[in-house]
């Protein structure tokens, strides 16, 4: 068992660390409060190569894994600069892509995702079904050698940002006469697709959307993969990377709300010349958060170990298992580095209250806090399944 990062991962970590605190949280809150995008950040990170760390050497990527990918994702929220679009870009789009698409969409598509220039967001969440994808409405169908889709997704993060967007939808089974998943990359300025932009109590540079497809037709290339069969494979391949890569983003804000907790109430005195940290009733909540946002980064090591190491159903298990971890510590470290900080924690300038809402939401999605359970109660210790 060894806990520690290859050289190779500590380069990497540390340069993006850099780069983060380059920009920093300012940054981000400015983007978010004008409407802007992360752009600069995003186009450098893609110039040095961190967007692409798990992608193949052969499509311009670093040949890594998730692990790499969750580091970078750490290291630039734990500069106050979380990044939505690195989970459903390089971790879901190009692990789909990559693990189960075509030849052709791998070289047409892989290269821009490792180097920025392009991004592709991912649609499955719909009004009515949510993420069960049993009971997805929106539908492809044949058109002589086309697809048409139609159907409604909602809370699809950067539309806005993106060329494509990775839909999810149900196709019908010749066979069998069944509805079965299938992946198609849609051109997001492709007729028939429409979008409305979701008002968010979210304090983010990345915009959330409904999405309406109305007899969007697509050529046959659109399919991922080679057949229908590639469906449902290339669907879980993009969820174990979405819940480690979203847990390492909860954990860097955490490390980041903790941080800045920590510099004010080190230095911060009111009462007999003492800091205010030198008192339990401030130092304990922050070292318990501390405590919580170490163990969720070790889960999420293990996770995306155990992911890279190809032991799909232990990193499923494990990547849940992450992710609820993160979440919760995420969570809990802004609350009490506002707490810690008084009323200083709900100023813009001491940037903990602006995250308040994004880590709120890590509570809820990709997948609930209440559907982990259930995952790990039914999978773990051998409950029936409760819905």
């Amino acid at each position: 068992m060894n806990f520690d990062l290859t050289p190779e991962q500590d380069q990497l970590r540390d340069a993006v660390r850099a780069l983060g605190r380059r920009y920093g949280h300012s940054y981000f809150v400015e983007k978010a409060k004008t409407g802007g995008h992360t752009s600069e950040l995003w186009s450098e990170a893609g110039r040095l190569g961190y967007l692409g760390v798990n992608i193949p050497t052969e499509y311009g990527g670093g040949g890594g894994g998730i692990t790499e990918l969750a580091l970078v994702c750490e290291e630039l929220a734990a500069a106050g600069c979380p990044l939505l679009l690195l989970v459903v870009s390089p971790a879901i789009a190009a692990t789909v892509i990559n693990k189960h698409g075509t030849d052709e969409q791998r070289k047409r598509h892989l290269p821009g995702l490792a180097d920025g220039t392009q991004k592709i967001v991912f649609a499955i969440t719909e009004p009515e079904a949510g993420s069960n994808f049993h009971r997805l409405g929106t539908v492809a169908r044949r058109d002589g050698d086309d697809w048409l889709l139609s159907g409604r997704k909602c809370y699809i993060s950067g539309v806005d940002e993106a060329q494509y967007v990775l839909v999810v939808a149900r196709t019908e089974d010749a066979s069998t006469g069944k509805l079965k998943p299938a992946l198609f990359i849609v051109p997001t300025d492709a007729p028939g697709l429409t979008r409305s932009k979701l008002d968010m109590e979210i304090l983010s540079p990345e915009n959330q959307f409904l999405l309406y497809l109305d007899d969007v037709r697509l050529p046959a290339d659109a399919l991922v993969g080679e057949s229908l069969d590639a469906g449902l494979p290339a669907l879980f391949a993009g969820l174990n990377p979405e819940r480690i890569t979203v847990a390492a983003m909860g954990a860097g804000t955490g490390r980041y709300a903790i941080e800045r907790a920590s510099e004010y109430t080190a230095t911060r005195k009111v009462w007999g010349g003492r800091s205010i940290g030198s008192h339990q009733g401030v130092a304990h909540p922050l070292a318990h958060a501390a405590v919580q946002v170490e163990l969720a980064r070790l889960m999420i090591h293990k996770a995306a170990t155990l992911y890279d190491a190809g032991r799909d159903l232990e990193a499923g298990i494990s990547g849940n298992m992450a992710k609820y971890a993160a979440g919760e510590a995420a969570a809990l470290a802004v609350d009490t580095a506002v707490q810690a900080l008084g009323g200083a924690g709900m100023t813009t300038e001491y940037g903990v209250a602006t995250l308040l809402g994004a880590v709120r939401a890590g509570r809820i999605a990709p997948v609930s806090r209440e559907m982990i359970l259930n995952f790990v109660a039914q999978h773990v210790l051998g409950q029936d399944k409760s819905y």
